[in-house]
């Protein structure tokens, strides 16, 4: 009895394992995971660490770069800016060596000239002797048809007279340009008619600005070359400075 019921167990054994390896193979295998569960997992992962980290921005400001300077000439410029230029011989045709120092010459009643005489035929054209504005256009019993001229600071004056006539269009206020014209050579005032000439004088003016009293200063040495004009003024303001040595200003 014992023998028969072994016998049958293993019979019904041996059946299950017989039926069961005959089952397919999908049932044996783990289920396949949710493909939209995957991608969702995939798109709410927290980020790979990068594997390297970007260097840090300096914190120390760059200067701009600055532009190169354009290349300097290495052609020296014909004239000299107006305001270095020397005064110019201020009768049309003229050259130095036509010039005479009448600066310290006597004039009538022994009273210094304190300027040059510039001879020319009557009418030949009278021009600025540097950059300036007409100060003053008066007519006077000894210089006649004058022009007083400021350069543009105000510290000289360059005085013409004995005038023929003036520039036309010529006034006072107007800016002047070295060479412009302002009148034309002559011999007005108390001038000898015979000897028509411009009586030109540069003066330095003081503080009140006065365009009738100045401290003169010889032109004859600035005009032929022998001085510059800023050494006059130097040497006129030490004499300034030293009353017993400094001649009183010309009236004009």
């Amino acid at each position: 009895m014992r023998t028969l019921l072994a016998f049958v167990i293993g019979a019904l054994f041996g059946a299950v394992v017989v039926y069961v390896a005959m089952l397919p193979a999908s049932l044996h295998a783990p289920p396949a995971p949710n493909a939209e569960r995957v991608e969702r997992a995939a798109s709410t992962a927290e980020p790979a660490a990068p594997t390297s980290l970007p260097a840090p921005a300096s914190t120390v400001a760059t200067a701009p770069q600055a532009e190169a300077p354009a290349a300097a000439s290495s052609v020296a410029p014909s004239v000299a800016p107006a305001s270095e230029s020397p005064p110019l011989i201020p009768v049309v045709g003229v050259d130095a060596n036509q010039l005479s120092d009448t600066f310290d010459q006597a004039r009538a009643q022994g009273r210094p000239h304190d300027a040059i005489d510039i001879m020319a035929p009557r009418g030949t054209r009278v021009v600025a002797a540097a950059d300036g504005t007409v100060a003053k256009l008066f007519t006077s019993v000894r210089g006649g048809l004058t022009v007083y001229e400021f350069d543009p600071t105000a510290t000289v004056e360059y005085y013409y007279a004995h005038l023929d006539g003036y520039a036309p269009g010529l006034s006072e206020g107007m800016a002047l340009r070295r060479g412009d014209p302002i009148g034309f050579v002559g011999s007005t005032g108390d001038a000898n008619p015979a000897g028509p000439h411009l009586h030109f004088e540069i003066a330095m003016l003081g503080p009140g600005k006065s365009w009738w009293k100045a401290t003169d200063i010889n032109p004859y040495p600035i005009l032929t070359g022998s001085q510059t004009l800023q050494q006059a003024l130097a040497e006129a303001s030490l004499a300034k400075a030293s009353p017993a040595a400094a001649p009183p200003p010309s009236q004009r």
